[in-house]
């Protein structure tokens, strides 16, 4: 099942004035969107911090956690349509990028765009899809664009992707590829919220309905350029301290993981990227090393395929091992 619709529309009196100074607007993005996930607000940070960065989210989680609500959020954020595909083993590759049909009447081929034309595409329960069906999507997340008949078709520039899968249930699934997980920025797991926090989600359902905005997450400043803060993350400061910090931690993983294991170079830049929106995010124009650490796991664990206990036991025994950068933008 595929749905489309253009992202909630927001009052124009809250509109960002163009040319805006980026932190201000990173840091309008980060309180409402904390807003729509109540209790979440570390989850909704690397979330923003995934999008800003340019990279693709996997949520593993199980149902009814509000991975559906954290994508339509991201989803206006972007500021464009938002697309949603419930991946099942008989779903085509043409039901996610669309396909050519011939038109009797004009005697021409013509193309209908699938749901992954969207700014932003959900794929909820994406390892239920044929490996077929999941290479589909490689393509349009590494390169943006989908080829249909031996003709290429751009996506938006800032194309980007929610994957969720429930790592509870694996009958009928099947594993993502290294290859495919390679190409996500980050993975992350929401968790049940507290206990006040579900007694307040329940206040506010009877009182705005389960399908009535955001709750308290306020009016988001409409005028976003989402392209121009994706830029400003790009240019954060990275001090060769910083840069090599983070490598030498990839190192002491590969080391300790052996063979052709670790994290990859292309690894190392996603990595690199969602610490410089992790600054930003915090109101910086650089890179510290508490930020390469803070979004370790997030980015790591997504490319190193280990359960989660042995994971985190395996990166925190490598931050230890490797020497913390002090000095200009060091610790």
């Amino acid at each position: 099942m595929t749905t489309v619709q253009p992202a909630a529309a927001t009052p124009a009196d809250h509109a960002v004035p163009v040319g805006s100074p980026p932190l201000e607007v990173i840091g309008r993005m980060r309180r409402w969107l904390r807003g729509t996930l109540r209790g979440k607000d570390e989850v909704c940070d690397l979330a923003l911090a995934c999008l800003l960065a340019g990279g693709h989210l996997l949520i593993e989680d199980a149902p009814g956690l509000g991975k559906t609500t954290l994508a339509k959020a991201l989803a206006v954020l972007a500021g464009g349509r938002f697309a949603r595909v419930q991946c099942t083993p008989d779903l085509l590759p043409s039901d996610v990028t669309g396909f050519t049909l011939y038109n009797q009447q004009s005697r021409q081929f013509e193309f209908h765009a699938g749901p992954v034309f969207a700014d932003v595409l959900l794929a909820d329960e994406i390892n239920r899809a044929t490996p077929r069906t999941q290479s589909a999507l490689l393509e349009a997340m590494a390169e943006r664009q989908v080829t249909i008949d031996g003709k290429p078709h751009p996506l938006p520039g800032h194309f980007f992707v929610v994957a969720t899968q429930n790592p509870l249930e694996h009958l009928g699934t099947y594993p993502l590829p290294e290859a495919q997980l390679d190409r996500f920025g980050i993975r992350l797991r929401i968790g049940y919220p507290a206990r006040g926090d579900e007694v307040e989600l329940l206040r506010m359902a009877r009182s705005v309905g389960p399908e009535d905005g955001h709750g308290e997450a306020g009016s988001l400043p409409t005028g976003i350029e989402l392209d121009r803060l994706q830029r400003f993350v790009a240019g954060v400061a990275v001090a060769e301290r910083v840069a090599a910090y983070l490598v030498d931690v990839g190192r002491e993983l590969r080391a300790r993981l052996g063979g052709d294991r670790g994290p990859s170079p292309r690894g190392l830049l996603v990595w690199q990227r969602v610490a410089q929106a992790w600054g930003a995010i915090e109101g910086r124009e650089h890179v510290t090393p508490d930020d390469v650490r803070h979004v370790a796991a997030p980015v790591l664990g997504v490319r190193i395929d280990l359960p989660r206990g042995e994971f985190d036991g395996l990166l925190d025994a490598a931050l230890a091992a490797t020497a913390v950068p002090v000095g200009r933008h060091g610790a």
